[in-house]
Formats: structure tokens, C-alpha cells, sequence
């Protein structure tokens, strides 16, 4: 009778974690992407990115919003912000780094599949134009 063969390692894939690092935390890194950073509605939420110069090698941060205004309660602030984040986490290798993003939840988010917000996020995030390399 042949010996058992220890388990394969599982294959090598790239971290998906969202890291602490890949978080915009402070109010000026919010402000500086409103007032400097570009826009496009995605109906559902809206996505401003900004690169960032000094950060060519680091990760690609993002920040959510969800306001009462805009999307409603507590509960559902938190499933929009929990579905932005695992949107931006599943799909994080397409930003190139040094990218700043910040993602505003709209309340029809939380009324739209799953894989119709990631199909409409694919679709925003296809729209931001590539790095210029000097």
C-alpha cells in the first residue's frame, strides 16, 4: 500500500487583504481629494481618485463615505461602506499604486445585486486613465 502524500500547498495567489496601510484615515487626505482629486458619478456612488506623487511604490489607499443623507441609518451607512470596501478589496490590483481613491455610497447601493455594483464598479474604475510616466 502506497504511503499518503502530505496535502499540496495551496496555490499562490496575490493578498487580497485590505490592509491598515491601504486606509485614508486623516480629514486632509479627504479634503485634499475633494479639492484636488477627479470624479466620476457612478450612479450608485461616486469614485474620486488622485495619484500620489511621493507614494509610487505604495499601495493603493481608499476611503469611504456613506453619509445619513445620502444613504440613510446606521445599518445601512454600514452595508454600503462593508460593500464599497469588499468591492475595493476583491478588485484592488487594477489601481495603480500610489493612487488615492475615496468612494461615496449613494442609498440605491444597498438595493442593487452584488454583481451588478461590482459590474458597475469594474466599468467606473475601467475609466480612470493610466499613470503618465515622465
Amino acid at each position: 500500500m502506497p504511503a499518503a502524500r502530505p496535502p499540496s500547498p495551496p496555490a499562490v495567489r496575490p493578498s487580497q487583504r485590505f490592509r491598515a496601510e491601504q486606509r485614508l484615515r486623516l480629514q486632509r487626505d479627504f479634503q485634499r481629494m475633494r479639492a484636488h482629486g477627479r470624479r466620476i458619478d457612478g450612479g450608485v456612488f461616486t469614485l474620486w481618485w488622485l495619484p500620489r506623487e511621493a507614494a509610487a511604490g505604495a499601495p493603493a489607499r481608499v476611503g469611504v463615505v456613506a453619509s445619513t443623507a445620502a444613504v440613510g441609518p446606521a445599518v445601512s451607512r454600514n452595508a454600503a461602506k462593508r460593500r464599497l470596501r469588499e468591492l475595493f478589496r476583491r478588485h484592488q490590483g487594477i489601481f495603480p499604486a500610489g493612487t488615492d481613491l475615496l468612494l461615496v455610497a449613494r442609498a440605491a447601493l444597498n438595493r442593487m445585486p452584488y454583481r451588478e455594483a461590482e459590474a458597475r464598479f469594474l466599468d467606473i474604475c475601467g475609466r480612470i486613465p493610466a499613470p503618465k510616466h515622465d
